[in-house]
């Protein structure tokens, strides 16, 4: 190539874009950057284009958050070994990134960054453009007209976050990324050619989506019960003290709530006895609470501004169901 012509190319090449890339060294850092942009994790944080190194997935049973759809990605330098059990064990580096949104109205991305000293939280609330997020370590209280009507949308603080991401030895850790949320279609075998995880033993165990209406009463209303309350509802997690097991695994009905009394009475179980009637829903706590959006009966007792109509009648008719 003449002189000429590699002057030429070079000065093309300035004018063009860079392609973005993601910034290892913002994951590390002790103290985060003010901007979601900083990261690289999109190559268009209008459109939310995720750069090429960030795997997409979904889960089978997702929380609820004030009607809130989620997009969701995984950023790994090595692939995480595929344990059945458990959260799968991202390596040093890694990033799980999930953006809330109603439609194409961003509201916040929330980081869980793996850096050298554990696992930490960020959330990053957008802007009204929809083209940047900005970090709130504080959180913030977003009143918001949604499809579903108004809702209060609260950005949880550092702290909040404590509440529910720890696990047995009380570390900060993700939730969701279980390979039984995430075996569902051909998922799994996507994210191990992806690279962000070990290919996963064939007899994988799955937690079905409670949305599904052709599945079992029961199954559904497990599943829903897993996902909503089970982070902190097992054994050796934040409520373990309750005695009240709603984790998928658990199988003791009265871990389960069935005829169980509460540990510590107060308002929060509405003047009822047991957590969970069977036959009678409005006679059960856990109806209770579901059913109350006071910040201290409600549970979950944080992410939540309203109540999830269609998970409430889920578990009122599994309930009523019960023998």
């Amino acid at each position: 190539m003449s002189r000429f012509k590699a002057a030429v190319v070079a000065l093309f090449c300035l004018a063009c874009p860079a392609a973005a890339e993601v910034n290892d060294a913002a994951i590390a850092a002790k103290r985060p950057p003010k901007l979601l942009s900083a990261f690289g994790f999109f190559t268009d944080l209008a459109t939310q284009q995720a750069d090429p190194a960030l795997a997409g997935y979904e889960l089978s049973s997702p929380l609820f958050t004030d009607y809130a759809d989620k997009s969701r990605w995984i950023y790994s330098p090595t692939p995480a070994p595929s344990q059945t059990d458990g959260v799968l064990q991202f390596p040093v580096g890694s990033a799980l990134i999930k953006t809330f949104h109603y439609g194409g109205q961003k509201v916040e991305t929330r980081l869980l960054l793996h850096r050298a000293d554990g696992w930490a939280a960020y959330p990053y609330v957008w802007n009204d453009d929809g083209t940047e997020a900005e970090l709130k370590i504080a959180g913030k209280t977003i009143p918001m007209d949604t499809p579903h009507g108004p809702v209060t949308y609260r950005v949880p603080n550092m702290n909040q976050c404590k509440a529910c991401h720890v696990d047995a030895a009380k570390s900060f850790q993700p939730i969701g990324p279980k390979l039984r949320n995430l075996n569902l279609g051909d998922q799994l075998a996507r994210l191990a050619a992806h690279g962000v995880i070990e290919p996963a033993p064939a007899d994988t165990p799955a937690v079905p989506d409670y949305r599904d209406t052709g599945l079992p009463l029961e199954i559904r209303a497990r599943a829903y019960l897993d996902a909503n309350c089970a982070h902190c509802h097992a054994p050796g997690l934040p409520a373990d003290t309750s005695g009240l097991y709603l984790n998928w695994e658990e199988t003791r009905p009265v871990h389960l709530g069935i005829n169980k009394k509460p540990v510590a009475a107060g308002r929060g179980s509405g003047g009822l006895l047991v957590d969970i009637a069977p036959g009678q829903p409005d006679q059960s706590i856990l109806m209770y609470r579901i059913l109350s959006t006071d910040p201290g009966e409600m549970m979950p007792e944080i992410g939540r501004s309203v109540v999830d109509e269609e998970g409430a009648q889920l578990l009122r008719d599994w309930i009523a169901s019960l023998d």
